[in-house]
C-alpha cells in the first residue's frame, strides 16, 4: 500500500510542475488524472501494479 501512495505522489508532483511551468495545459492534466482514474477501475489495474511492483523491485536490487 505504502508503493502505491508513493507512486500517486510523486506522479502527481510531475504534474503540478508540468501545470507550473506550462508544458501542460489543465484540458489535459484533467484528462490524465480522469484516464488514471478509470483505468484504475479496469482489468489493467492489475498487470500495471505488477509492472510497478516489478520495477520497484528492480531499483531496490541495483
Amino acid at each position: 500500500m505504502a508503493l502505491t501512495i508513493s507512486l500517486v505522489f510523486l506522479f502527481g508532483l510531475v504534474l503540478f510542475f508540468l501545470l507550473r511551468s506550462n508544458s501542460l495545459g489543465y484540458g489535459a492534466a484533467f484528462i490524465a488524472v480522469m484516464f488514471g482514474f478509470f483505468l484504475a477501475s479496469t482489468g489493467a489495474a492489475g498487470p500495471i501494479n505488477q509492472l510497478a511492483t516489478a520495477v520497484m523491485t528492480a531499483v531496490q536490487n541495483l
